[in-house]
């Protein structure tokens, strides 16, 4: 019988020692480094190690056949190996070096971000408005950035030697056709938004994503609050009119409205201009927008909607009469927006969404009547799916559909009209592959056709970075870029190309530490320009895309807001090298918007003692070309170089009121933007010329804003 019992403890302790498996092996990194802490272990069971300073591990279990072994380490990817689990020895496994949202690298090549919780931002919101001789309008803040060009008469953004009608804007990535107000010849426009609706913006200076096209230049993206953090109203008194606003919150729905009401007769009343300009009817506008949200557990809807009303009367001197000219202006504009976003559970997301915008102007010019509508529209669905963490994908198709009608009615009553139709149909597809921390990938195409020109294209994309250190990267762009001939042209003749850009781009960028630092080259190449043979595009004109250009410069920002107290500063510059052979031009030559040297400088103060923010603006450009007549070379002369200083104070009266107050070009520099010319010679053979200078170049700006709270909490002095 003892023999018995020690047979079968012998038996039993055997087949328990064969039960026990020993899975073991060697972690390192892709550079084969050891991974000390590692954790190792057989996934659904208590059976695991962590590996030693050599990287190594071994550990017994009793599991059997198909196993799944994990190996897991903060910073990098999980690994796993299935097989049996005897085959679990002596491995040698390399773990790959995990995407860090926070601190890896980001695609920036031609790119401003501003939004707070952006970390490349170079701009905050709130810059838009605190900014001095901004004066709330968001194009003029984006003006203090490198890559944009001062031109003072206009008001609207001119990028990188583009032209203004070379920049798009969207919102929630809907196209906005109409994005600033209608003005008369040589006196500034501003943006139709507010920016207090905004949570963010992104610039982009070249080399934007296949997502977004028609733009040879640029396009300027405004994406809406998603879910507002208080109830609020906002009232604001200023010298030149006054707003309201107002912000309702229930449950995951939320409504914020804001109205405005502008009326320069006060102030030309005060101030009359002198500059070779008589308002007889000073410029007044009557605005409002609003933003719906509704919040689901995976989805957003936004609806945005937007309406203008401004006129104007106004006598501008004209070398080539007597009399005053008189121009006469009402706008109207209603533009609607609506998004709708929803996350499904496999990391797959669906957005769509719609535009549309109505858009007429009555216009008389003496004796002669303008009349024009349009209506416009746009609609887009795209599709995302975050593969991982380093590989997601996107993809979507829109529709750009416009009507154009135009009469005009000459002082015999004789009566012209022009029109068109056109559908544009895209489709893109992106992708951004993150090959570590270190290096990151865009690759896109974007394909569009019209009906209108009965021509077809396609846009290749790119952009790789490279994140050498902590702070600091290297990226680069490129991209095809295409437009269709602006309304001035194609109501005429539609039998055209589209115009087109390729963009180079070479940037590099420091962020940390409460400093950043930019610099960026870049070069684009213009082809496929339309040219006519007459000095504007009438019936009669020939047409042809036979046109090109080109546009290299560098670009240079600097913000630091940490290293004296208080303080927030930034510097721009930017040099530009360009000419065009396009529009009317004889020859290529360098365009009358384009300078070659630009600087803004913005600084911003905060005094505790006296509970206020002042802040000064200096900006700089060289001169800018024009053509005299008088010479034989096309565009040989210079203007004089434009310099403005502004100034602004913000004074905080209490938790909930700001008395504010700026000065625009305080030191009344005479900023001449072009010169006219007679169109006939004197009789000693030379053609006279009188100046031109924007009448609304330097003015001044009192403001009281007052916000009342649900959220006892809030401070205007975080608004500054």
């Amino acid at each position: 019988m003892k023999n018995i019992i020690i047979l079968f403890t012998i038996l039993f302790t055997t087949g328990f020692l064969s039960a026990q498996t020993i899975v073991s092996g060697t972690v390192t990194d892709n550079k084969k480094i050891p991974i000390e802490g590692a954790n190792v272990y057989l996934e659904g069971t208590y059976d695991g190690a962590s590996t030693d300073k050599d990287g190594k591990f071994s550990f017994e279990t009793e599991e059997t056949g198909t196993q799944t072994l994990v190996i897991s380490m903060l910073s990098y990817e999980p690994h796993y190996e299935i097989g049996d689990v005897t085959y679990f020895k002596d491995l040698k496994i390399q773990l790959v070096e995990a995407i860090n949202s926070l601190s890896g690298v980001t695609l920036t090549a031609g790119t401003f971000e501003a939004g707070d919780n952006s970390k490349v931002s170079v701009l905050k919101p709130l810059d838009i408005v605190t900014t001095a001789g901004a004066a709330g309008d968001f194009v003029a803040a984006l003006q203090t950035l490198p890559g944009t060009t001062t031109v003072n008469e206009d008001g609207r953004l001119f990028v990188r030697g583009g032209s203004a009608n070379e920049t798009q804007v969207f919102i929630d990535g809907l196209r906005v056709f109409q994005p600033f107000s209608a003005t008369a010849n040589n006196t500034p426009t501003r943006g139709r938004f507010s920016p207090f609706l905004f949570k963010g913006i992104t610039f982009s200076t070249g080399g934007y994503s296949a997502e977004y096209g028609q733009a040879l230049s640029s396009v300027l993206l405004l994406n809406t609050s998603d879910v507002p953090d208080q109830e609020k109203t906002d009232i604001s008194i200023m010298s030149v009119g006054a707003g309201l606003g107002h912000t309702e919150i229930w449950g995951d729905q939320s409504l914020s409205l804001n109205t405005s009401y502008i009326n320069l007769a006060p102030y030309e009343a005060l101030l009359p201009s002198n500059n070779g300009v008589h308002w007889k009817s000073p410029y007044e506008s009557f605005s409002g927008e609003a933003v719906f949200r509704s919040k689901g557990e995976k989805s957003m809807f936004k609806l945005y909607t937007g309406f203008n009303h401004s006129n104007l009367v106004i006598e501008q001197e004209d070398i080539n009469y007597t009399d005053y000219v008189r121009f006469q202006l009402t706008n109207n504009n209603l533009y609607f927006n609506s998004s709708y976003k929803y996350f499904f559970q496999n990391d797959w997301s669906l957005t769509s969404g719609a535009s549309i915008a109505w858009d007429t102007n009555d216009i008389g010019i003496e004796s002669d009547k303008v009349d024009t509508k349009e209506t416009a529209s746009h609609i887009k669905i795209k599709a995302r799916k975050n593969f991982s963490n380093r590989f997601d994908f996107n993809f979507g198709a829109e529709v750009f559909m416009s009507k154009y009608d135009q009469g005009y009615t000459d002082f015999e009553g004789t009566n012209f009209n022009t029109e068109y139709d056109e559908n544009l149909w895209a489709g893109f597809m992106e992708s951004d592959i993150f090959l570590s921390n270190k290096f990151a990938l865009k690759l896109g195409v974007r394909a569009e056709q019209s009906t209108l020109l009965d021509e077809f294209n396609i846009s290749p994309r790119m952009a790789l970075a490279y994140k050498p250190g902590e702070f600091g990267q290297f990226s680069l762009a490129y991209g095809d870029f295409y437009q269709r001939p602006n309304s001035d042209i194609v109501k005429f003749e539609n039998n055209l190309q589209f115009e087109k850009a390729s963009h180079y781009i070479l940037n590099y960028q420091y962020v940390g530490k409460g400093k950043t630092f930019r610099a960026e080259a870049y070069f684009k190449d213009y082809d496929q320009f339309v040219k006519y043979n007459t000095e504007m595009p009438e019936f009669g004109s020939l047409y042809s895309n036979s046109g090109d250009g080109y546009a290299t410069g560098l670009d240079l920002f600097w913000r630091d807001n940490k290293s004296i107290e208080h303080l927030d500063y930034w510097v721009s510059y930017s040099y530009l090298d360009t000419e065009r052979d396009y529009a009317s031009f004889p020859t290529s030559a360098t365009p009358n918007f384009a300078s070659k040297h630009n600087l803004s400088v913005v600084t911003k103060y905060w005094v505790d003692k006296l509970r206020s923010q002042v802040g000064f603006s200096y900006s700089y450009g060289s001169g800018r070309p024009y053509n005299n007549p008088n010479t034989s070379t096309f565009m040989g002369e210079k203007t004089k170089s434009y310099n403005n200083l502004s100034f602004n104070w913000a004074y905080l009266i209490d938790q909930q009121k700001i008395l504010y107050f700026s000065v625009s070009n305080m030191l009344g520099f005479n900023n001449v933007s072009n010169y006219q010319y007679a169109d006939a010679p004197n009789m000693d053979g030379v053609y006279n010329r009188r100046a031109i200078t924007p009448p609304a170049d330097s003015f001044f700006f009192v403001g009281f804003f007052w916000t009342i709270s649900s959220d006892k909490k809030s401070n205007q002095l975080d608004n500054l």
